[in-house]
C-alpha cells in the first residue's frame, strides 16, 4: 500500500475537537490512504466516547501509542492502519505539553525507532515525528539525540522521493534547532559522513559504461539535502563540504553542478551561516571561470552570474582582504556574460556588477589605487603592477569596446554606477572611459542606438569629478575653426547635471569662452558668414545657460560672488536676451540659501539626487549665512540695474519683478526705502503728467496725439506700481501706507490698465502682508464696495483676488459680522461666474471652493455650520431677479456641491426650485440646472439618490416634453447616469408610461457599451 504522506496541514485543528477539525478536511477526500485515516480516527474517538474519556489531544496521544505499540509487535497487522497511526501522531505531537513529552520520551523514542525500522516502506509522518522529539530534547547531550539523529540521517538517501524530502526537511528543522549546542558539531558530522561514504563508493565503483556508478544517484540526493541545511552546518564541516563541492564542479556534470549551485547560493544568502572565506571564494572563482562556457544553458548562466554577486558579498563581510584580491577574476567573468546574447543573464550581469561595486570597492581600495598612480606620476614611470581597483577600472572601461556594442545600453548603467562610487577619484581610475564614451559620441545615429544612455554615463561622471575636472579631460573646443568638431554635445549634459559647482570657474572659465565666441561671432559677421555667426551667438546663450547650474548650491559663493557682480550687470545692460537667465540664477541663490537658514529645505529628502544631497550637506546655516551676507553686499547694484530695466522692458517683465522681489527681502532696509521713494516719485510724477494730458485732451483738437502720449504715460504708470510692489518684502508699515495711498485713486481711474495694476497691487499686498490686512480691514471693506461701480472689466480678475483675501479674513470674525462682510461681495463673486474671462471665471469658481474651505477649516476657526450657512447663501441669489444671476447661482451652487460632498444632501433641498426654473424655458438657466442635477447624480450615493429618484426623472421629463426636446441629448444623458447609479429596474418603476421607449433605447446603449 502507498505510503500515506501528509504535509504539514495547511489548515487549523480545533483543539477541542480534534477529530473534528481533521475529518471535515478529509472525509471527502476520494484518496485511499485519507479514507483509511478518517475511518482509522472515527473508530479511535468512538472508543473513547464509549468509555467516558475525553476527546483531547491527550488522549488520541494515548491511544495512538498504544495502537502502534500493539500493532508493531504483530508481524501481519495491516501497513495502512500503521501509516494512519503515524500520520495522527505527527498531528497530535504538536499539540502536547512538552512537559508530558519529555516524561515519555524514552518510550516514544524506542516505539518510533522499532516502527520505522521494521515498516517498508517507510512512512514519512513517523520522521516529523522523531523531528519534534529532537526539538523538544531535555539536555543538548550528543548521546541523548544521536540515536533520533541517525535515524533521519538513514532515510536522507532513500528511494521514497516523499520519505526522502521529509528527512530533508526534519534534518533542517533539527539542526535549526541545534544552533548554538554541543549537538550542531556532530550533527554536522553525520551528514558530512553520510556524504563522504557516497563520494567513495561512487569513486569506487567499477559499473559498466551503460550503468550509472554506484552511490552515485546517493549523492545527488545529499546534494539535494545540503541545500536546505548547508547554512546550518557548523564551520569546520560546512568547510569540508565544500572542498569535496570543488571536486565534484570539476566533473562538469550539470545536475550535480545545479545542486552544488543551489547548495551555494542557500549558504551565501543564509545572514548567519559560518563559512570559510578561502574555501568559498575558491569555488566561486571555479564557477566564474565556466560561466560563459558555450556548454552552459541560459538558466545556468543567469543562476551562476547572480550567485557570483551574492558570493562575493558574502566573502566581503567575513574576509575584505581575502574577497578583494580575487574581484578582478570575477568582475571579467561578469563582462563574458555581457559578451552573450540572452537577455536575462545580460540584465543580471549588469546588477551583479553593479551590486558588487556598491558593496566590495570601498574607500581604501581606491585610495590604495590613486595613490600608486599619483606617485607614478611623480617619478615619471611605473615601478609595479596595477592595482586591484586599476584592474576594475580596465574591466569597466573594456565594456566600451565595439565587441559591446549592442549591450552599451547597460555597459554604460556599469560605468555610471562606477563613476558614481569613485566619485573625485573617478579622474585617476576614469579618464580614458570617459575619453572612449566621446569617441562613441562621435558614432552616427544609426551605429549608435543608446545615445541618450550614453549622455546620462557622461552626466555621472560630471557629477563624480566636477565640471573643471570633467571640462579638463574633455574640454568644449570651442577655439576649433570648424565647429562641428567642438564638443557641443557636452553643454546641455553640464546644464543638467552641474550641482555643487564652483562660481569662480564659472567666471573664469566659461565666461572667458563667452567672450571668445562673441568675438568670433563678429568677426564671422564682418566675413559675411552669417548662418556661421547666427551659431556662436547660439554658443554663447547656451554657454550663459549654465549659470543657474553653476548657481546650484556652489561651493564658494560667499568668497566670489562678489568677483561675478561686475560681470553680471554688465550682461544685465548689454545683453537683454540673457537678462532671464541671470535673474532665474540669483533667484536659486537666494532662495537656497533661505531654505537653508529658515530650515524650509530638507537636506535628505527621498526625491533629492545623490549629488544634490553631497552638495546639500556643505551648505550649514553659517555657511548660508556668509552666503546670504555676500549677496546682500551686491543687493543695491543690482537692484539698480533690474530696476531700470524693468522700466525699459516693453514686455511683462515677471522675472525682473520676481528677481527684484527676492533682492528687496535680503537687502538692507534703508537700501530698499531709498529705491521705493524714488519709485514714488516717478509715480507721482507721471500720475500729475496724465492728469495734465488727460486735461489737456478734454480741450484740445488734436486727439490722436494727445491719446497716444497718455496710453504712454499709462504704461509707465503700470510699471512703476509693478515695481513699488516688487519692493514689498523689504517695506516698513509707513512705506506701505503710502503705497496704499497711491493704489486708492488709481481703483477708480478711468483706464483699464491702471485699475488692474492698481488691483493686482493691492491683492499682492493683501496676500502677504497679514498686519496690513488687520489693520486696514474696515477701510479695505467701505473702498471695495466704494470702487465697485467704477470697475473695469479686464480687473475683475485681480480684484476678485483682493475680495478673496478679505473673506478669508472675516471668516475669523464672529459669526453674525462674517455673514454680513460674505453677502457684501457674495453676490459679484456669483456674478463673476458668468464673466467672458475664462481666468476671471475661473478665478471666481476658486474663490467659492476656497471660501467654503475656509469656512469649514477649524484650525482657522470654521466649522461644518459655517459651510452649510454659506451654501444657504450662494443658494439665495436663486431668487434673482435675471436668469444671468440666476444662472450663475445655480453653477456656483453646483461648484460647491461637487467638491463638498456633506453638501449633497442639502442640494436636494433645491431640487423643487430647479424643476420650478426650467420650466421658465429659459436656456441660460436651464444649462444651469442640467448641471446642478448632473453634479448630484454623479456625487451622490445610491441610496441617498433613490430616494429622489422619482421626482428627478418626473421633473425631467415634464421639463422635456415642454422645451420640444432643446436639450434632449443631456437629459438622456441624465438618465443613463441614474441607470447607472440606481439600476434599471429603479428608473422603471418611475418613469412615466409614455417615455418607456426612452428607457428602451437607453437600456440597449448600455448593452452595446458593456459588450
Amino acid at each position: 500500500m502507498a505510503t500515506i504522506e501528509m504535509e504539514a496541514p495547511q489548515f487549523q485543528i480545533d483543539e477541542t475537537d480534534f477529530c473534528g477539525s481533521i475529518l471535515s478536511r478529509f472525509s471527502n477526500s476520494t484518496q485511499e490512504e485519507h479514507q483509511h485515516l478518517c475511518t482509522v480516527l472515527g473508530t479511535m474517538s468512538q472508543e473513547l466516547k464509549d468509555q467516558n474519556l475525553s476527546t483531547t489531544p491527550v488522549a488520541y496521544f494515548g491511544v495512538t501509542c498504544s495502537s502502534l505499540d500493539r500493532l508493531s509487535s504483530d508481524p501481519d497487522s495491516p501497513t495502512h492502519s500503521i501509516d494512519s497511526l503515524l500520520t495522527i501522531l505527527s498531528m497530535v505531537l504538536p499539540r502536547i505539553s512538552p512537559v508530558i513529552l519529555k516524561k515519555k520520551r524514552e518510550f516514544l523514542s524506542e516505539l518510533l525507532v522499532r516502527v520505522l525500522r521494521s515498516k517498508s516502506p517507510p512512512a514519512a509522518s513517523g520522521l516529523k515525528c522523531i523531528s519534534h522529539l529532537l526539538m523538544i530534547r531535555e539536555s543538548d547531550n550528543w548521546s541523548d539525540v544521536s540515536q533520533l539523529y541517525g535515524v533521519l540521517l538513514r532515510f536522507i538517501t532513500d528511494s521514497h522521493s516523499k520519505v526522502r524530502r521529509q528527512s530533508h526537511v526534519c534534518i533542517h528543522d533539527t539542526l535549526q534547532s541545534f544552533q548554538g549546542s554541543s549537538a550542531l558539531a556532530p550533527a554536522s558530522e553525520g551528514i558530512t559522513n553520510v556524504f563522504e561514504r557516497y563520494l567513495l563508493l561512487a569513486g569506487g565503483s567499477n559499473a559498466a559504461a551503460s550503468e550509472s556508478p554506484k552511490g552515485a544517484q546517493e549523492v545527488i540526493y545529499i546534494l539535494d539535502a545540503l541545500k536546505d541545511c548547508l547554512p546550518l552546518m557548523s564551520m569546520k564541516f560546512t568547510t569540508t563540504v565544500l572542498k569535496y563541492l570543488k571536486t565534484l564542479l570539476e566533473l562538469h556534470q550539470p545536475l550535480v553542478t545545479r545542486r552544488i549551485m543551489d547548495s551555494l547560493n542557500a549558504l551565501c544568502v543564509h545572514p548567519t551561516s559560518e563559512v570559510s572565506p578561502e574555501v568559498l571564494l575558491e569555488l566561486l572563482c571555479s564557477l566564474a571561470l565556466s560561466v560563459s562556457g558555450n556548454e552552459r544553458t541560459v538558466d545556468d548562466i543567469t543562476f551562476t552570474t547572480r550567485l557570483l554577486d551574492v558570493g562575493m558579498r558574502k566573502v566581503y563581510s567575513l574576509d575584505r582582504k581575502t574577497c578583494i584580491v580575487k574581484l578582478p577574476v570575477i568582475f571579467n567573468a561578469l563582462r563574458d556574460v555581457l559578451a552573450s546574447e540572452h537577455e536575462e543573464a545580460l540584465h543580471a550581469a549588469t546588477e551583479a556588477l553593479k551590486s558588487l561595486i556598491h558593496a566590495c570597492i570601498d574607500v581604501s581600495l581606491i585610495k590604495q589605487g590613486v595613490n600608486q598612480i599619483t606617485m607614478n606620476a611623480d617619478m615619471g614611470t611605473r615601478r609595479s603592477g596595477p592595482t586591484i581597483i586599476e584592474k576594475l577600472c580596465a574591466t569597466i572601461e573594456s565594456l566600451l569596446d565595439y565587441h559591446y556594442s549592442t549591450v552599451w545600453g547597460m555597459s554604460f548603467q556599469v560605468i555610471s554606477t562606477m563613476f558614481n562610487k569613485l566619485g573625485e577619484n573617478s579622474s585617476y581610475l576614469l579618464m580614458g572611459t570617459l575619453k572612449g564614451l566621446a569617441d562613441i559620441q562621435k558614432l552616427p545615429d544609426e551605429d549608435l542606438i543608446y545615445r541618450k544612455q550614453l549622455h546620462e554615463c557622461a552626466g555621472s561622471a560630471l557629477v563624480a569629478m566636477g565640471p573643471e575636472i570633467f571640462l579638463s579631460i574633455l574640454p568644449l573646443k570651442l577655439e576649433v575653426e570648424d565647429l562641428a568638431e567642438a564638443n557641443v554635445w557636452v553643454l546641455p549634459i553640464l546644464k543638467q547635471y552641474t550641482v555643487g559647482a564652483r562660481l569662480s570657474f564659472f567666471r573664469g572659465s566659461i565666461l572667458n569662452m563667452v567672450r571668445l565666441m562673441k568675438q568670433k561671432s563678429r568677426m564671422l559677421d564682418l566675413e559675411g558668414r552669417i548662418v556661421s555667426s547666427r551659431s556662436c551667438d547660439a554658443l554663447v546663450y547656451s554657454l550663459w545657460s549654465l549659470l543657474p547650474s553653476f548657481c546650484n548650491y556652489p561651493l564658494d559663493t560667499a568668497e566670489s560672488f562678489k568677483d561675478l557682480e561686475k560681470e553680471l550687470c554688465t550682461a544685465l545692460c548689454e545683453e537683454p536676451n540673457v537678462c532671464g537667465i541671470i535673474c532665474s540664477s540669483l533667484q536659486i541663490l537666494i532662495q537656497q540659501n533661505k531654505g537653508i537658514l529658515e530650515g524650509k529645505i530638507d537636506l535628505h529628502g527621498s526625491d533629492t539626487s545623490t549629488s544634490r544631497q553631497r552638495a546639500m550637506a556643505r551648505y550649514t546655516p553659517q555657511a548660508a549665512a556668509d552666503n546670504l551676507n555676500a549677496l546682500k553686499s551686491s543687493a543695491r547694484e543690482f537692484l539698480s540695474v533690474l530696476s531700470g530695466n524693468f522700466l525699459k522692458s516693453a514686455q511683462d517683465g515677471g522675472c525682473l519683478q520676481s528677481t527684484i522681489c527676492e533682492l528687496a527681502s535680503i537687502a538692507d532696509k534703508e537700501i530698499v526705502t531709498r529705491f521705493f521713494r524714488n519709485t514714488m516719485q516717478k509715480l507721482l510724477k507721471v500720475t500729475q503728467e496724465a492728469g495734465n494730458a488727460e486735461t489737456s485732451r478734454n480741450s484740445n483738437t488734436m486727439e490722436i496725439d494727445n491719446s497716444s502720449n497718455g496710453s504712454s504715460l499709462a504704461l509707465v504708470r503700470a510699471q512703476l506700481f509693478d515695481l513699488a510692489v516688487s519692493l514689498l518684502p523689504g517695506l516698513n508699515a509707513k512705506e506701505m501706507d503710502l503705497l496704499f495711498v497711491a493704489i486708492k485713486p488709481a481703483l477708480r481711474d478711468d483706464e483699464g490698465l491702471i485699475q488692474k495694476k492698481a488691483y493686482k497691487v493691492l491683492s499682492i499686498i493683501l496676500r502677504n502682508c497679514d498686519t496690513f490686512l488687520s489693520a486696514k480691514f474696515e477701510e479695505l471693506l467701505k473702498l471695495m464696495i466704494e470702487v465697485l461701480p467704477s470697475c473695469h472689466f479686464s480687473a475683475k480678475h485681480h480684484r476678485l483676488e483682493c475680495l478673496y483675501s478679505l473673506i478669508v479674513h472675516a471668516s475669523k470674525c464672529e459669526s453674525e459680522k462674517r455673514c454680513d462682510i460674505i453677502s457684501s461681495f457674495l453676490t459679484e463673486i456669483i456674478l463673476a461666474l458668468k464673466e467672458a474671462n475664462k481666468k476671471t471665471r475661473n478665478r471666481a469658481y476658486d474663490m467659492l471652493v476656497q471660501i467654503g474651505h475656509a469656512c469649514r477649516d477649524e484650525e482657522k476657526g470654521g466649522k461644518k455650520e459655517n459651510l452649510h450657512q454659506f451654501f444657504n447663501m450662494v443658494a439665495a441669489g436663486l431668487a434673482g431677479e435675471t436668469p444671468h444671476m440666476i444662472s450663475a447661482a445655480v453653477k456656483g451652487l453646483a461648484r460647491l456641491a461637487y467638491e463638498f460632498s456633506e453638501l449633497v444632501s442639502t442640494a436636494y433641498s433645491v431640487l423643487p426650485s430647479t424643476f420650478l426654473l426650467l420650466k421658465r424655458k429659459n436656456r441660460e438657466i436651464a444649462k444651469a440646472n442640467l448641471g446642478l442635477l448632473k453634479v448630484l447624480v454623479a456625487k451622490s450615493q445610491t441610496e441617498g439618490l433613490q430616494m429622489h429618484l422619482r421626482s428627478m426623472v418626473e421633473g425631467l421629463l415634464n421639463w422635456q416634453d415642454i422645451t420640444k426636446n432643446q436639450f434632449k441629448a443631456k437629459v438622456k444623458l441624465l438618465l443613463e447616469m441614474l441607470v447607472k447609479k440606481c439600476g434599471l429596474d429603479a428608473v422603471k418603476a418611475v418613469m412615466p408610461e409614455e417615455h418607456m421607449k426612452l428607457l428602451t433605447n437607453i437600456r440597449k446603449v448600455c448593452q452595446i457599451m458593456s459588450c
